[in-house]
């Protein structure tokens, strides 16, 4: 399947000024010949070690033999249910790769106590873990693989042969893992983790899990030559044009699944944008919706709507002003990756780097080490302990607290959803969205904490100053130790909700903080003060 894409309205007039510009400029060659020069001279450093990616395929190739080979060893010793511990792009891509090809993989990006205890619970007889964390030092992925060690230990299981580490060459968990006797795969250094969906941060754990990356790789191949030339048709500079070449910039991109076969792809290319454009207060903030979403009914001016479709396409059945692209896995992966570095081009902004995602891990980690007093709420109402930062007005009660916060937004503003808790337990916080979007009328945003901190967390510190922050922080009585560390589940994810909301107020942006011990009751409640 090839690449289709059509535009109308501000982006058709978008392509047709930007592209002949970026194909006289040789862009697309360019970023295939790994050119570092072109994002200016500040970005030069981190694009010169940071554009793997376009080599993928091949690099990734010799992989496929060792997964497969792994997969039928694993799956004659019993071990079937493969379990990924990774935050970011060593999760998001692997679970798009799994789920559109129907093959279970458990993906535990939390620390939430109850989605971690029921994770550890299930079928730890049958269960390989595969730990991924490109920098070896991640904090979630640590505690997991604590975790797990533990339950293997206890339960009498080799802890050795049940657990498989992708990494970088040189990193902390590669010489861990290879002192413990696990398996380990080394990933390609020069590949941000954004950018890894087609390395073996994506492939291992997919591929462990039975899904068929032999031919994702095949379909990316297939589009490489098109994607790598200087030509007006060109796919990649088609959409890098449409997501930052709009003039005035629509710089809220709303991703809308509307028949693509594919399960996933919006929130694995949300990363992907939010993390690589959100900087030096710029950026472009990927909202994802229904078809039927707020965002998508507005007509915002400054929306972007981008419909991933199942078929290829004809102009004429475009809405005006939308976008339709259709492709396939392996296609889309790579497509997205050389929109977005076009689209850094265009906004002027090292797509490459992601300077705020530290802020806010820096900040949990001076939580856990000096151990403050909790910061008493502003008022407790029917269970709820609300928190707000400095500046904010809230009253005294839930429906003054949303109103207050609401106030703050901007015309050109959004709204950021962020829900630290049991996403499976509690998936019927998702509504919220749509619900805050209708009440707003400004595009909103969801995320579960904390596997954002690891994608949108970059635009909401870097990007544009137009965010308001609404956190849901669940409580954690029925806590979780994570064993040999200093702190448990619950005391983690606290200090992640509690650093990112500090990060988040010293940018300027208002966070309303919203602590409750069992989140699926907080919503008629919210429903009402959004009403």
């Amino acid at each position: 399947m090839t690449i289709s894409i059509a535009v109308r309205g501000d982006a058709a007039a978008a392509v047709e000024r930007i592209v002949p510009q970026l194909v006289g400029d040789l862009v697309a060659s360019g970023i295939t010949a790994q050119v570092p020069t072109l994002w200016g001279p500040e970005a030069e450093p981190e694009a010169a070690r940071r554009l793997g990616w376009t080599e993928a395929v091949a690099v990734s190739t010799p992989l496929l033999a060792e997964i497969e080979s792994l997969r039928e060893e694993l799956r004659a010793r019993g071990l079937d249910h493969v379990v990924l511990s990774g935050m970011g792009g060593s999760s998001l891509a692997p679970e798009v790769i799994a789920r559109t090809a129907g093959v279970e993989l458990t993906v535990v990006d939390a620390t939430e106590p109850g989605q971690v205890r029921r994770a550890l619970g299930d079928r730890l007889d049958r269960t390989v873990l595969v730990v991924s964390s490109k920098s070896g030092s991640t904090v979630e992925t640590d505690a997991h693989l604590r975790a797990w060690t533990a339950a293997f230990d206890a339960a009498g299981l080799d802890a050795a042969e049940r657990i498989v580490v992708v990494t970088d060459p040189g990193s902390p968990l590669e010489a861990r893992a290879r002192e413990a006797g696990h398996r380990v795969f080394l990933a390609d250094p020069t590949v941000g983790g954004r950018f890894s969906a087609l390395t073996a941060f994506g492939l291992v754990p997919a591929g462990l899990a039975g899904a068929d990356v032999r031919s994702l790789l095949s379909e990316a191949g297939a589009v490489s030559v098109e994607l790598a030339q200087d030509d007006e048709t060109n796919p990649g500079l088609v959409l890098g044009a449409v997501l930052a070449g709009t003039s005035p910039l629509r710089d809220k991109i709303a991703l809308v699944a509307d028949g693509t076969h594919i399960i996933g792809l919006a929130d694995w290319a949300e990363q992907l944008l939010a993390e690589s454009t959100g900087k030096r207060g710029r950026g472009l903030l990927p909202v994802v919706v229904g078809p039927g979403g707020r965002e998508v009914r507005g007509d915002l001016a400054d929306v972007q709507i981008i419909r991933l479709v199942a078929d290829e396409l004809e102009t004429f059945d475009v809405a005006e002003g939308e976008v339709e692209v259709s492709a396939s896995l392996g296609g889309h992966f790579l497509l997205w990756q050389y929109a977005v570095a076009v689209a850094g081009r265009l906004l002027g902004i090292d797509p490459f780097d992601q300077p705020d995602v530290e802020s806010a891990k820096e900040a949990t980690r001076e939580l856990l080490t000096a151990r403050p007093e909790t910061v008493p709420p502003a008022f407790v109402s029917g269970g709820v302990a609300v928190r707000a930062s400095s500046g904010l007005v809230v009253g005294g009660s839930l429906e003054s607290a949303v109103a207050a916060l609401l106030a703050e937004l901007p015309a050109d503003g959004y709204v950021a959803i962020q829900a630290y808790v049991d996403r499976h337990a509690h998936a019927d916080l998702l509504a919220l969205r749509e619900w805050t979007a209708e009440c707003a009328e400004r595009p909103t945003t969801f995320g579960w904490g904390p596997r954002f901190l690891h994608s949108t967390g970059q635009y909401h510190k870097g990007g544009p100053a137009t965010g308001v922050f609404l956190q849901i922080v669940q409580g954690t009585e029925d806590d979780l130790a994570v064993p040999g560390a200093p702190f448990t589940f619950g005391e983690l994810l606290h200090a992640q909700a509690a650093g990112d909301a500090e990060v988040l107020a010293a940018h300027g942006r208002p966070v309303l903080t919203l602590t409750v011990d069992d989140p699926s009751a907080l919503l008629p409640a919210l429903r009402g003060a959004l009403r």
